[in-house]
């Protein structure tokens, strides 16, 4: 289980507000769990851009872990959030992000990220000294493993196909990070309390792509090969 740390008061914090769009809600009229991702991804990278630290290096996500704060909810269509985010903590090559999505003042949902910097070849790098002037008074000297764990595939686990569009490609000719959480929308039917994502390859523009899942799991898979892994609970499940 990811712990979620409580907001360090010290240290670089950023805040960014939006307003819930049509393009972010469901049909409930709720901030979908893609459009949460979205705003974790723009988010992170508004922050590091503020920080005028000038780098080659490109922060991927590996891990998104989002849950219902206590008394939380998901926001609703029209409702203006703030997020908050700090580093919570890092490793040898990886950060720990926390953001916190409040609606009119209270924290309604709570997100820890593992992110890892790396060089325009793709390869991981270690942390390097900009990052510790930044960010390191926040994550108050606290260590995060870089390990993620995916579970396995099931033999009864459902599989079909899952298509993406064109728009959904990055820059690099990649499915977006936050597009990958879309599956979860048609998979759980009833409202999301907890949901953690492993990003483990890209997805690219010719895969065919296999969609795997059972009621708290999910996996999107090329060549039966797991790129993307995913755990969730819904209201009414323990």
């Amino acid at each position: 289980m990811i712990e979620f740390v409580e907001r360090s008061d010290v240290g670089r914090h950023y805040l960014h507000e939006r307003r819930v769009r049509l393009s972010d809600a469901g049909p409930d009229g709720r901030l979908r769990a893609d459009g949460l991702a979205r705003y974790l991804q723009d988010v992170a990278g508004d922050d590091w851009d503020d920080t005028g630290v000038t780098s080659e290096d490109t922060w991927v996500v590996r891990r998104t872990t989002v849950r219902v704060a206590a008394g939380g909810r998901w926001p609703l269509l029209g409702e203006q959030v703030t997020l908050t985010t700090w580093c919570a903590g890092w490793g040898a090559a990886w950060a720990e992000r926390r953001t916190d999505v409040a609606v009119a003042g209270e924290t309604v949902i709570e997100c820890a990220a593992l992110w890892v910097p790396i060089d325009p070849t793709g390869h991981p790098l270690r942390l390097r000294d900009e990052f510790f002037q930044v960010y390191a008074e926040a994550a108050q000297g606290r260590k995060v493993s870089g390990r993620v764990r995916v579970v396995p595939i099931p033999e009864g686990a459902e599989r079909r196909p899952w298509s993406f569009r064109r728009a959904d490609l990055d820059i690099v000719g990649h499915v977006n990070n936050a597009v990958q959480w879309a599956p979860l929308a048609d998979i759980a039917r009833t409202q999301v309390k907890y949901a953690s994502w492993i990003h483990r390859g890209p997805i690219e523009a010719e895969d065919q792509v296999v969609l795997a899942f059972d009621n708290a799991h999910l996996w999107l898979l090329v060549d039966n090969s797991v790129r993307v892994a995913g755990e969730f609970r819904v209201e009414g499940a323990h």
